[in-house]
């Protein structure tokens, strides 16, 4: 517990575990505004477009809240980089640096001034120039969302570098680094991920609305629209995205498969295993329940495909906690497979006209919504967990890139900091969402008068 690395990594991951609460819903919020705003134009009735309009000016607030909460609680993360992790800024500064930097001043300020435009400048800008930002919008969270997915993919599989003489990393050739594959197939699935997040929070606030019999035709919007997309987001979250990322991870990191199915001895007809807990001492998996050949067809496309096991690997190159990428990638799996069951029940019954009648699967839809979270929580644990002990997976040991100067009391002191204004903030955060709940998606003119008085 004395090791400073360990407490640098602990307080990196507290911090961006919280901060990336809010990002996740920003980015699904930006599709679903689109979304709502095209209806509103397809829409030739007048009431019918007012109502996907209002709905759109409810989210729109709602994405506002979560964006000033995102950005202030991403702040510490980029200390964090000169201060907790400063030999990995220095030896990796000159590759990363190029995508975290285009991410603030194109991809952040775009969907800053954009979003302002959304808040408060529709009657002065009118609907066309309303619904043009809107789409700016989108586009600035998703482009955002790329440059820090390069990012980590660089992190994870790094290509377009070169080493210098003084061992730190150059841009080699910035187009193989910008499109890494790693990156591309990491970037789908991150971002799926996001709308299924997204997807589940609208769908929360309709079955809530509906349950208490208010706000009756954005209630019905969004759960239809929620649900729809919801079902759509969570099949392609698992495939082809999911299913694409983990053969990148057989690919090129092997060590991290094995550590995520528990698997220590290699061969044929790879079990997948549903259930199980890792015994690392003893290198076994006990009361495991699993399915043979799975692991191999979904690793390598053949059910006879071989599934190498930590056994072959030395053994300091084994993920440094075996049980918690594996409890983590299995509960990100599991929970996967009941959001596509869920939202699968939901759009049956929507398809039968009986969704608005179906109080209890109402609730269960209202009270589904931080399971998404967690999910996505999980699948970033596990991409994290899985890349240890490397920073930069194959060229850089997480233990080389932490800064000597900065001691586990100083760590600890300031994740307390942390936790302190995080607790602030949160509460803030759910103050101001429930309020905008309660007030509703109401009439854009209502809410004019509102706000004059």
């Amino acid at each position: 517990m004395s090791d400073p690395v360990f407490w640098h990594r602990l307080q990196f991951g507290f911090t961006i575990t919280y901060h990336y609460l809010f990002p996740q819903l920003t980015m699904g919020l930006a599709l679903f505004i689109v979304v709502l705003k095209a209806l509103a134009r397809r829409t030739g009735q007048q009431g019918d477009s007012e109502r996907y309009q209002d709905a759109a000016r409810f989210w729109i607030r709602i994405f506002g809240i979560n964006f000033a909460v995102g950005v202030v609680t991403g702040i510490p993360m980029e200390f964090q980089f000169g201060t907790n992790w400063a030999q990995f800024s220095q030896r990796a500064g000159g590759v990363i640096g190029q995508t975290l930097g285009m991410e603030g001043m194109f991809a952040f300020f775009l969907e800053s001034s954009f979003l302002g435009l959304l808040i408060w400048g529709e009657e002065k800008f009118g609907r066309t120039i309303h619904d043009l930002a809107a789409w700016a919008l989108f586009v600035g969270s998703w482009l955002s969302g790329y440059f820090i997915i390069v990012t980590n993919a660089f992190m994870q599989h790094p290509v377009g570098h070169r080493v210098a003489l003084d061992g730190s990393f150059q841009i080699a050739s910035f187009l193989t680094f910008l499109l890494n594959p790693w990156a591309l197939a990491e970037y789908a699935h991150n971002m799926i991920a996001s709308v299924v997040t997204a997807a589940f929070v609208v769908t929360a606030v309709g079955a809530y609305y509906t349950l208490r019999d208010v706000h009756r035709e954005q209630a019905k919007i969004f759960l239809k629209i929620g649900v729809v997309v919801g079902l759509l987001a969570s099949v392609f979250v698992a495939f082809p995205t999911g299913d694409r990322q983990g053969k990148m991870v057989a690919k090129n990191q092997p060590t991290a498969l094995a550590a995520m199915e528990g698997r220590w001895n290699s061969g044929t007809w790879a079990e997948i295993n549903f259930i199980g807990q890792p015994d690392v001492k003893n290198q076994r998996l006990d009361n495991p329940i699993r399915m043979p050949g799975i692991l191999s067809f979904i690793a390598y496309g053949a059910f006879d495909s071989n599934v190498k096991g930590l056994s072959e690997f030395p053994h300091d190159e084994w993920p440094p906690n075996i049980e918690l990428l594996y409890y983590s990638f299995h509960i990100m799996v599991g929970l996967g497979t009941i959001f596509i069951a869920l939202m699968g029940l939901a759009a049956f019954l929507l398809w039968r006209g009986q969704l608005g009648r179906a109080r209890w699967l109402q609730w269960i839809l209202m009270l589904a919504f931080p399971f998404p979270y967690i999910a996505t929580t999980a699948g970033w644990m596990t991409a994290e967990l899985g890349r240890q002990p490397w920073l930069v997976y194959g060229l850089l040991r997480t233990r080389d890139g932490s800064s000597h100067l900065v001691h586990s009391g100083d760590t600890v002191f300031t994740s307390l900091g942390f936790a302190g204004i995080f607790v602030i903030l949160g509460f803030l955060f759910a103050y101001l969402v429930l309020r905008e709940i309660e007030h509703g998606p109401v009439p854009h003119g209502a809410q004019a008068e509102k706000a004059e008085k």
